[in-house]
């Protein structure tokens, strides 16, 4: 009765990765070998990491990743110009923790989705919130909010976000307004946040991209301004996969 009166208060407290290892110990047949101290930091660490992989998962599903992807995962075999060390880099975090930028650009299906998905993943990972959004999406949706009266919500949570990835950018023509709404986005996260942006288009096509000379200078400044450039290059990793197969 006192076990079960234990592990009630355990839940009741939201202790559960105690209660779960506090029951793993009752049931090991030689948990009673180990004294009091070291029984009770198992117990302690185990609900600490009970606590940091349900902060992990939230984070995950938080972000909304196009796919699964990992850096462990990254190809540095194929002939895209990807460097190792140049990922290695990135890996510590530091360029999101002195709110840098990452620039990726290529032709299609070399990576790009992939890496910007790896990357977030890892930054979840080291503790950052991140939000992903493919660019038709992410527009799609400032008109929705414009529409709807949310406009003001929607911005201030994406300014609150440590890792903003911005996928396919340059695959729409927008409207001269929605440049301007993503330049006041890159704005509002000015010294408070990282930006990913991957785009097909070099970055020095993009004032033709987007048409009006000044709000494109606005754009490259905020994001091209201490970020890290990345340009891939070769044919389409998916064309390359499907003829081997």
């Amino acid at each position: 009765m006192l076990t079960d009166q234990t592990m009630t208060h355990l839940h009741d407290l939201k202790l559960h990765g105690m209660a779960d290892g506090y029951e793993e110990q009752r049931q090991h047949p030689r948990m009673s070998e180990i004294d009091f101290d070291e029984r009770f930091g198992m117990l302690v660490d185990r609900q600490w990491r009970w606590r940091e992989e349900r902060a992990l998962n939230t984070r995950l599903r938080s972000a909304r990743f196009k796919m699964p992807a990992c850096m462990e995962d990254i190809d540095y075999h194929a002939s895209r110009g990807l460097k190792r060390a140049t990922l290695e880099a990135l890996r510590s975090g530091d360029w999101i923790r002195y709110h840098q930028n990452v620039i990726l650009t290529g032709p299609t299906g070399t990576g790009k989705s992939f890496l910007s998905c790896a990357l977030g993943t890892h930054a979840c990972r080291n503790g950052y919130r991140v939000g992903y959004y493919v660019s038709t999406k992410l527009f799609r949706k400032l008109r929705g909010a414009h529409a709807d009266g949310s406009y003001t919500r929607l911005t201030g949570r994406l300014a609150k976000i440590d890792l903003l990835i911005v996928d396919d950018w340059g695959m729409e023509t927008l409207k001269p307004a929605e440049y301007r709404d993503f330049l006041e986005i890159l704005d509002d996260r000015q010294g408070t946040g990282s930006t990913l942006v991957t785009s097909q288009y070099p970055t020095n096509l993009w004032h033709d991209t987007i048409g009006n000379p000044t709000v494109a200078d606005a754009i490259l400044d905020r994001l091209i301004h201490n970020a890290h450039l990345i340009e891939l290059k070769g044919e389409s990793m998916r064309k390359r996969m499907a003829s081997t197969q």
